[in-house]
């Protein structure tokens, strides 16, 4: 039996770094960015100066270096692997997976592929996602997936979007979720092919289980990502 040889780190354990930007509207469990989210420990490193608009409306590359930092920061505390707050990140995950010496997942896209492949004969997924006018090929060509798949977007004039553009420190959760819910089901009216949801924006997760009752449709979003990636660094020991 062969060990890996250990590197230097600040902490120990398996814990997962989450990249934020640079924002401070409420977050509700759930979020990617709510240390109540998540079941074993993570380390949160802000990307100063980096605001989702930067990321989402702006080209990402232009931080590629704050991203980097942080990537290094995360990893020299003793981060197993690193995601991030933005799934408008995927257009940058090979320039930032090649820097990190951990895994790196910068959007739940990344599911895109799987999702593809695991899902009945006619059946696609479907996204959802903050800004459908700024998702492009780029986005999809970062995830190794195709573009053209069903997608809606949250109402960019809706409560959401507004309470995070506004910084909103308090927030109505059961309007965001219904909002949530309308979303949803303005995409399927339009898809009756969809057969899974993938969840774009990090901030969606709160509602995942309120749309799942409702809909009753599979749905992946960066928790699902990540807790996927931390049961591989971190097996559970069964009895034998």
């Amino acid at each position: 039996m062969t060990s890996h040889a250990p590197r230097r780190r600040v902490a120990h354990g398996t814990m997962v770094g989450i990249i934020v930007l640079d924002t401070g509207f409420r977050r509700l469990p759930g979020d990617v960015a709510h240390a109540g989210t998540w079941p074993f420990p993570v380390q949160f490193r802000v990307v100063s100066g980096v605001r989702p608009a930067d990321v989402i409306e702006g080209d990402p590359r232009h931080s590629l270096d704050a991203f980097r930092i942080a990537i290094d920061d995360l990893v020299a505390l003793g981060c197993t692997a690193i995601t991030t707050s933005c799934g408008f990140l995927a257009a940058v995950q090979d320039e930032l997976a090649r820097h990190s010496s951990v895994p790196f997942l910068s959007s739940a896209l990344l599911q895109i592929p799987m999702v593809e492949r695991i899902l009945p004969a006619g059946k696609k997924p479907g996204l959802i996602v903050s800004d459908s006018q700024a998702l492009s090929e780029r986005h999809f060509r970062g995830v190794g997936a195709m573009s053209g798949l069903p997608t809606t977007a949250l109402p960019p004039d809706g409560i959401l979007l507004r309470n995070m553009r506004e910084q909103a420190t308090e927030v109505d959760a059961a309007a965001q979720e219904a909002e949530v819910i309308a979303t949803v089901a303005e995409l399927l009216a339009r898809h009756d092919d969809v057969g899974a949801l993938v969840f774009e924006c990090a901030n969606l997760p709160p509602y995942s289980a309120a749309v799942s009752r409702r809909f009753g449709l599979p749905i992946y979003d960066i928790v699902t990502l990540v807790r996927w990636m931390q049961l591989s660094l971190a097996p559970p020991d069964y009895p034998l």
